[in-house]
């Protein structure tokens, strides 16, 4: 595994344990913890914006996080994988950092109220497809 891929998998953990909690939040309907002053994890985490046909946004962020996680834990033990993996990361980065700008619009410009945790994922995910974007040029 390449230093990219390295920090890919770092930054999938970091936002797999990020969605992780947040869809517990919304499932368990308990209020995250911006206990530091900044954000309102409660307006966004209640908003109808956090949830697409009553499944959790967060719960979608998991399920892609652990998707790219896992594609990238195994790129190397099979052909086809290798050949296909970096593509799959950028195409599934770039659909979540579009989804996460227009959800980081939806805060600022709707709700008026930011959630931290939100926040992180959409760093999480635009460093994931930046950094596929150099797997994908070295590939």
């Amino acid at each position: 595994m390449n230093k990219l891929s390295k920090i890919s998998v770092v930054l999938a953990l970091i936002g797999l344990a990020d969605s992780a909690y947040l869809t517990w939040v919304k499932l368990a309907h308990q209020e995250a913890q911006c206990n530091l002053g900044i954000g309102d994890c409660y307006t966004v985490n209640t908003s109808r914006y956090s949830e697409i046909y009553g499944i959790p946004i967060a719960l979608l962020g998991f399920l892609a996080y652990l998707t790219i996680f896992l594609l990238l834990v195994f790129e190397r033990r099979h052909p086809l994988l290798q050949e296909y993996v970096p593509l799959t990361v950028f195409g599934i980065s770039l659909a979540g950092t579009i989804y996460s700008a227009y959800l980081s619009y939806v805060e600022a410009a709707i709700l008026h109220a930011w959630c931290p945790y939100c926040v992180l994922s959409a760093v999480m995910i635009t460093l994931i497809f930046l950094l596929s974007i150099f797997r994908l040029r070295a590939f």
